[in-house]
């Protein structure tokens, strides 16, 4: 690129996705929301005697493999999570899905541990909300 007096540079620049402060904000929230995912699936694979589920649930999983279905999808969520940085159309739908992926699992997880569950809950409906406010294709 060539400059002229001014500082104001011209010539062709390379489009780049814009990274808004959302989407700074979601892929945070993704990685966050990742690591604690696949330290849940950890903690569910090495040591299921910590969780305790009651009888009163209908729906009842074995723990160790919901811990590998945690496990899983926490470095997939870290992964994606990273992806966001870039501002890329797919890694926003990619974090959409996922992040609805992971509400339907801690969902299925409230009866084994509840306060962690609703924590990641709330974590999944922001990375969404951020994706979903972050710039649109038009100002990209």
């Amino acid at each position: 690129m060539a400059s002229h007096a001014g500082g104001v540079q011209t010539g062709a620049a390379t489009p780049r996705p814009e990274v808004s402060g959302w989407l700074v904000f979601a892929a945070v929230m993704m990685i966050f929301g990742g690591l604690m995912t696949l330290f849940q699936g950890i903690a569910a694979v090495t040591n299921d005697q910590v969780f305790v589920a009651t009888q009163n649930y209908i729906f009842q999983f074995d723990l160790s493999g919901w811990g590998w279905i945690h496990m899983i999808l926490g470095i997939v969520l870290i992964v994606t999570g990273l992806a966001v940085f870039t501002g890329a159309m797919w890694a926003r739908v990619t974090g959409v899905v996922l992040a609805g992926l992971g509400l339907i699992a801690n969902f299925l997880w409230l009866p084994y541990y509840p306060v962690w569950a609703m924590v990641l809950l709330i974590v999944d409906g922001f990375v969404i909300w951020a994706l979903c406010a972050g710039p649109s294709r038009s100002t990209a």
